[in-house]
């Protein structure tokens, strides 16, 4: 099969690679969509280290091509979507509700869940191989079309994730840092949750007219104005829960200013090097503040419950996918995703 098969930094490339074969408690997807995601530049620029030949990609659409033994209640030809996050379902972290850090049966392991194009081969190819089926495979709903599932396998999942890991609450002010897909994502999933006022920050003018069409209640452009002070302002003290969904010492410092009192951080960043806690603004500690962190949730409920959303008009991501390629074309993808040219959001791939 041909797959979008990493090399070395800043080399990638499709490649004629061996296709999947589905072992006990495994299926073999034929892929007929899935995307370009930031943390995939992340690898390929080599600021997250894989091992030579892995399969890039982790959002995958497509039909069942092969069912392993043990793998029950489904068909071969059914449409299914799968989660970035594949968690086992039997290990101690997944039996307690930590799907993201599945220890593949044993006890707990950071960033676990997260297997294909990370671990094991990924998306961006014509087949892969799903490890735990039974706990991933989530079937696509008749008349639900691929571009209005695919986003639903990560940013979605992740974007959301940090309304709800920073326990947004009816009625609760939010500013959330970075209206890329992820930051977006975040935002609208802190409207579902309830929040009265939704304040989206960002440097991108594409980014910022995408969010307001999006339903973000107010926008503000980081490079015009002093944003802590205008959330404080719009806000009558400060947020009571602010996202940070870019993974830097000043997205992460300028989030944690904004909140009030006993306030919420819900960090959904990927961050490098040295990130530093000013004092100051977290009360010396005696502020009664909460900083939490959250990977992607995963797992075939999730998606099932994500899909639900889509199929009952709650949500429509649709218009987030800017750009369509072929998998053969996938390099020039990469460059206008990684470049941001022509105002790119996301970038869907097709076989």
């Amino acid at each position: 099969m041909r797959a979008n098969v990493f090399q070395a930094v800043n080399r990638f490339g499709i490649e004629e690679v061996e296709r999947p074969r589905a072992g006990a408690g495994e299926a073999v997807i034929r892929m007929t969509m899935t995307t370009v995601c930031g943390t995939d530049l992340h690898i390929v620029r080599g600021e997250y280290p894989v091992r030579p030949g892995l399969v890039i990609g982790h959002e995958p659409v497509g039909v069942i091509e092969e069912l392993g033994p043990g793998v029950t209640d489904y068909r071969l030809g059914q449409r299914v979507l799968v989660g970035a996050i594949t968690p086992c379902g039997q290990c101690g972290a997944c039996l307690s509700g930590h799907l993201p850090q599945c220890g593949h049966g044993g006890g707990y392991k950071a960033l676990g869940g997260w297997r294909m194009g990370n671990t094991q081969d990924g998306a961006q190819a014509e087949y892969i191989r799903i490890p735990a089926a039974q706990a991933n495979l989530a079937p696509i709903p008749d008349g639900l079309t691929d571009e209005q599932v695919v986003l639903l396998s990560d940013i979605a999942s992740t974007g959301f994730s940090g309304a709800e890991a920073g326990g947004v609450r009816i009625g609760d002010a939010v500013v959330v840092f970075a209206q890329g897909p992820i930051g977006l994502c975040a935002s609208i999933g802190a409207r579902l949750m309830g929040a009265s006022l939704v304040v989206g920050v960002d440097g991108d003018e594409a980014r910022l007219k995408l969010a307001r069409k999006m339903g973000v209640d107010v926008v503000l452009d980081h490079r015009q104005q002093d944003v802590v002070a205008e959330v404080k302002r719009l806000t009558g003290g400060g947020a009571d829960v602010a996202i940070e969904a870019l993974g830097t010492q000043q997205t992460f410092e300028s989030a944690l200013r904004c909140l009030r009192p006993a306030g919420t951080l819900s960090s959904l960043g990927v961050y490098s090097g040295k990130l530093q806690l000013p004092y100051d603004a977290f009360a010396a500690g005696l502020g009664d503040y909460r900083i939490v962190t959250t990977l992607c949730p995963g797992g075939k409920e999730r998606m099932r419950r994500l899909m639900d959303l889509v199929h009952h008009k709650r949500i429509d991501l649709s218009p987030l996918i800017t750009h369509r390629f072929k998998l053969a074309d996938i390099q020039e993808a990469y460059a206008l995703f990684g470049e941001r040219r022509d105002g790119v959001f996301k970038v869907a791939i097709q076989p």
